[in-house]
């Protein structure tokens, strides 16, 4: 929970408007309810759904085409891999890096 609340402080300063969501179930069911989302920032160990679960949900969605960058403590090769197979645009290792992460968001969202 405090990576997640880092992780919304850093977007909603940087401008972003931030929806959050405590696991993968309450994700997807926000996208259902909000078709205004431009990025999904996921981590891989969350309760109920966890982030690769979710991944292979939301592919199979009317949000399937949504960029996804996961985060984890754990870089491992086949864990990188397969996040990527199911669509993670970008994959941020902990511990959590502001500047780090906010130009991976604003890469992909295309912002300066």
């Amino acid at each position: 929970m405090l990576v997640r609340r880092h992780v919304g402080q850093s977007l909603a300063d940087a401008g972003y408007t931030v929806v959050e969501a405590a696991d993968g179930a309450e994700a997807l069911e926000k996208l259902d309810e909000d078709n205004d989302v431009g990025l999904v920032v996921c981590d891989v160990n969350m309760p109920i759904m966890d982030g690769l679960e979710f991944l292979e949900q939301l592919r199979r969605s009317p949000s399937a085409d949504l960029p996804v960058v996961m985060l984890t403590t754990d870089g491992q090769a086949a864990l990188v891999q397969r996040a990527r197979t199911l669509g993670a645009k970008g994959f941020i290792i902990k511990p959590f890096k502001r500047e780090l992460f906010l130009g991976v968001a604003k890469r992909i969202l295309g912002g300066s």
